[in-house]
Formats: structure tokens, sequence, C-alpha cells
């Protein structure tokens, strides 16, 4: 067997079973890609995948007892070129990091910029993404590392640390009658039209349940994936906004009015991901560490030689 044939097995799942979307993948062609799944089979001497005709609609048992290995195995491969890596150039490389638009507008600017004045030779790169394709970036092995809000502590096949606690908060124009509210009340947005973010966004279920628990039907009017765009259109005077409290900028958000709002939403958790036996180059623990001081090149270690149950 080789790694090609790994690669074809593996994407084969990754790719729910197209083979068109597997050979995009993998720069290659659908008959080659079927070719190479045909001859691993035939030296594993056990079909991995369900057949209807020529399509592929599944793994087989013995598909589904040997696809952990085959992850396992191609990991190993990369974790062996990384290591590789480290000892040609430890300070050399690529960083890819998969979060969402709040976490690199807001967030991760400062980060970055004390990161580059260690590694001025390293490539970063930002993938932003709703929660569930970060997930799925982070674990296909596209990113080296996953930043966002939701979704991260439910990947199981990951590991996910919590990163920093955060709430939301309100801003309206300057002149709204709101403007002038020390500590408004759930029914006090009620009133007015809200614009927020997307469902699966940055804390927004938080948001949700705050009205639900109180019996309330908030008038949202408009939803978007990012803080900026919030803003933006409540400084149309399309409504009130509720954003995370890292988007507000009082510098250059200074014609709109910060209500503070963690007595209405509960708090959320900012995590960071990675892969299950993943070796990371040098230069990402200085990265993760700047980002949440205290996870420590040796925490991080140890629970990546951690077995899934520890």
């Amino acid at each position: 067997m080789n790694i090609q044939q790994l690669r074809a097995a593996q994407q084969v799942a990754h790719q729910q079973f197209n083979l068109t979307q597997v050979a995009q993948k993998l720069n290659s062609t659908q008959p080659a890609i079927s070719r190479q799944i045909h001859e691993l089979e035939l030296e594993l001497g056990v079909e991995l995948f369900i057949r209807r005709g020529k399509r592929l609609v599944g793994h087989t048992s013995a598909g589904l007892v040997l696809a952990p290995i085959i992850e396992r195995l191609l990991q190993e491969q990369n974790n062996l070129k990384t290591a590789a890596a480290d000892f040609r150039q430890h300070d050399v490389g690529e960083l890819v990091v998969a979060t969402t638009h709040t976490q690199a507008r807001y967030v991760l600017p400062s980060v970055v910029a004390r990161f580059r004045r260690v590694f001025p030779q390293v490539k970063l790169a930002f993938h932003q993404a709703e929660p569930q394709r970060i997930v799925e970036t982070v674990r296909s092995g596209e990113a080296d590392l996953g930043i966002a809000t939701e979704s991260l502590a439910l990947a199981t096949d990951l590991i996910s640390f919590p990163c920093y606690e955060w709430s939301h908060v309100i801003v309206v124009p300057q002149n709204h009658p709101l403007a002038q509210t020390r500590q408004p009340t759930l029914q006090d947005l009620a009133q007015y039209p809200i614009v927020t973010y997307e469902v699966i966004y940055t804390g927004r279920p938080k948001i949700d349940e705050a009205f639900a628990r109180a019996g309330l039907t908030p008038d949202i009017v408009l939803t978007a994936l990012d803080s900026d765009v919030i803003k933006t259109y409540v400084r149309e005077g399309l409504g009130i906004g509720i954003i995370a409290a890292m988007a507000f900028d009082e510098r250059s958000d200074n014609d709109l009015v910060c209500l503070k709002a963690q007595h209405l939403f509960k708090s959320s958790v900012t995590r960071l991901a990675i892969r299950r036996g993943v070796r990371l180059r040098t230069y990402c623990y200085d990265f993760i560490e700047l980002f949440a001081p205290a996870l420590t090149r040796d925490t991080l270690l140890q629970a990546l030689r951690a077995k899934p149950h520890d």
C-alpha cells in the first residue's frame, strides 16, 4: 500500500463518499481514485466501502474499523514532516488559523503583531468561516488551529481549550432613547428592532435563550455574520445592535453608545481547538500562548499525549 491509496480512502469519508469531490480535493481524476481504492482493498483483502453500481455510499463494517487506523497513519506521516521541518528551520513555515470574523478583526491583531516580531519568517493565514466549518477545517488538517466561541467544545474528536470569557453589549446611536439607560432590561430591548448575529454565530443562542426565558419575542429585523455589518446598520437607524463586547472600539465607534448587557445574557467562552495526535510546529505553541497565556507548551503537550478517555 502507499500514501496515495490511504489518502484516497481517507478523503472518500471526508467528502461524504463523493468521488468527484475526492478527485478535486486530491488534484486527481475519478478513475484514478477508484483504482487506488480498489488496489488498497485488494492488498488488505477486505472491502472498505459499500457500493451501489459505481457509487460508494458508506463504509463496510471492516471500513468502519480501519478508517481510524488510516487517519492515524496519515497523521503520523504529517507529524514526521512537521518534526523534520522543525529540525531544518524551526522559525520558518506557515501557520493556518481557522476562526470567525470577530476573532480575526478584534482579538487576533495584537497577537499577530507580537508573533510577527518574534517569527518574521512564518507566514500566517486566516480561514474565516462559520463555527461548523471551522471544526471541519481543523478536523481535515486544512488549519492548524481553530478559534471560535461555538461548536468547538462539541467536537469530541478534537481537543479544545477554554481561552477567555466574554459578554455581549448593546450598541445604539447617541440620540437613541436607550442611550441614557444605565441598565436596560430585556423588556426595554424588546420595544425596538434588533440587529444581531446569525443564529450559529458569536453567542447568538445566549441571546435567544434570554428572551425565551423572559417570555419575550424580540423583533430581530436583520442578522449578519460579523460585528462591523451590525454596527453599520445601527448607524443607519435600522435598530439597536447586540454584539460581542470585544467588537466595540471606543475610538472607532465613538459615534455609538455601548451599554453593558452581562446582566441580560449569559457569558460565552472562546475556545481554541487542535486535532488529537497532531504534532505542532514549535512556533504554533508560541502563537497559542500569546493568544491564551494559560495554554503553555507543557499544558498542550500533556493534552495531546493523553488518550481520548483520560
